[in-house]
């Protein structure tokens, strides 16, 4: 019969009590960090709360970018050999479906990090469907 076993980024398929394939499933990570005190809550934990989900989301903005890439738009002013004004705008743009949350956790007294991942089958399938 066969049997799958995911260890981590490895998949084990045992075709019988002999024979395997060993498949690496690489996975895609996005870190994302928000601060808590400037959080808009009345309560140190409403604070806290918010700076994990602006944590999530930074993290997710960060696997979006890595599938779908990223819009650089930037511009600069001269006038007088003397730079007026410089400008630079990123835009990202995508769906991210199946990622998951993989650890959560303050990285200084005021910070809040969160890493997210995803594996590749949900990329290829994400891109597929998306593009």
């Amino acid at each position: 019969p066969l049997q799958i076993i995911k260890l981590n980024q490895l998949i084990i398929i045992w075709t019988s009590p002999v024979n395997h394939i060993v498949v690496n499933v690489p996975t895609l990570t996005g870190v994302g960090f928000a601060a808590v005190s400037v959080q808009p809550g009345k309560t140190t934990n409403q604070k806290r709360i918010l700076a994990i989900k602006a944590a999530r989301l930074d993290a997710l903005a960060k696997l979006t970018e890595q599938i779908h890439g990223i819009q650089l738009t930037g511009s600069t002013k001269i006038a007088e050999a003397v730079i007026q004004n410089d400008t630079l705008r990123a835009d990202i743009k995508g769906i991210i479906l199946g990622a998951r949350t993989v650890k959560v956790h303050p990285s200084t007294s005021d910070t809040y990090q969160v890493i997210v991942e995803i594996d590749k089958s949900m990329i290829d399938a994400i891109v597929r469907a998306y593009g």
